[in-house]
């Protein structure tokens, strides 16, 4: 199985899941999308999986609390696609995207344990 986890480098939820994967062997790639922004395809098949762009973006993250209330709604993909292109730090983390494309956001031991191995 191919795995890629997205995420950000200096995210401890990210270094956790990491750390599950090399010590069970899990080959992985790792994308850090502030050095390589996700393209708006990706994210909104991503948001399409995931149930919709509430369940992709941490909306209790400091850097959603901080947005300006008027930035809080987004209406349209091209809305959301803008915000997180602005603000990566939105995007859950980690994302984590198996060879066949499927898509999960978060780290669980439980649920990468049933996923992984």
């Amino acid at each position: 199985m191919s795995l890629t986890l997205y995420g950000l480098k200096a995210c401890s939820t990210v270094a956790k899941a990491r750390q599950w994967l090399d010590a069970h062997d899990v080959a992985h790639d790792f994308v850090d999308y502030r050095e390589t922004p996700v393209s708006p395809a990706l994210l909104k098949d991503w948001a399409a999986q995931l149930g919709g762009w509430e369940k992709l973006v941490n909306r209790a993250s400091m850097t959603w609390r901080n947005l300006d209330e008027s930035r809080k709604s987004p209406a349209s993909d091209a809305e959301w696609l803008a915000l997180i292109a602005e603000y990566p730090a939105l995007v859950r983390r980690p994302v984590s995207q198996a060879g066949d494309g499927t898509v999960a956001v978060g780290f669980n031991e439980k649920r990468y344990t049933e996923r992984f191995l």
